[in-house]
């Protein structure tokens, strides 16, 4: 019968693994103390980085419905949880990374859907949702704003036209 602490640990992690939009896992190994706490505050706000026991949290993943990560789950392992933009998390753990080779990107899960180490880097190199957001929206504004133009000269070229075929006839007319 599995202990008490033990039940609650893996509920707890299979709470993390289903309230998670992604969850990256790393091998930590040669981090000090201090490096994971820098670590964990370049992971943004809506990031939860945690050293797990790889036999609970494969329990725990299994049980939330994530059996992609079974293979990663060896060494020591720590899982960062992102409950908000994936982007700026990815970012976070590829420039701690860069700075710290230590810590290595196994792999991961987002929305679902498992993730290799160069997905994830792939993933840090995409910019923010919000600016990718706000391009989307500036795209569509030029867009508007070129047929509201061309709407525009339509109407003013006729016109012209029109003008002009009176203004010929009129010569025509006149010169008869």
């Amino acid at each position: 019968m599995a202990r008490p602490d033990k039940a609650a640990a893996v509920a707890e992690l299979t709470e993390s693994f289903r309230s998670s939009n992604a969850a990256v896992l790393t091998e930590y190994r040669g981090l000090t103390v201090a490096q994971l706490k820098t670590l964990r505050r370049s992971l943004g706000e809506n990031a939860q980085y945690a050293v797990v026991k790889n036999t609970l949290t494969k329990i725990a993943a299994n049980e939330a419905g994530i059996n992609t990560l079974d293979d990663l789950f060896n060494g020591p392992t720590a899982v960062a949880f992102i409950t908000g933009d994936p982007v700026e998390s990815a970012k976070g753990l590829r420039d701690f990374a860069k700075d710290n080779p230590n810590l290595v990107i196994k792999g991961g899960v987002l929305d679902g859907k498992a993730l290799s180490a160069d997905e994830i880097k792939k993933l840090a190199d995409l910019e923010s949702r919000e600016v990718l957001l706000s391009k989307l929206a500036g795209a569509f504004k030029g867009k508007q704003t070129q047929a509201a133009q061309l709407f525009q000269a339509l109407p003013s070229k006729l016109v012209r036209t029109v003008d002009a075929l009176r203004a010929k006839q009129a010569e025509q007319g006149g010169a008869e």
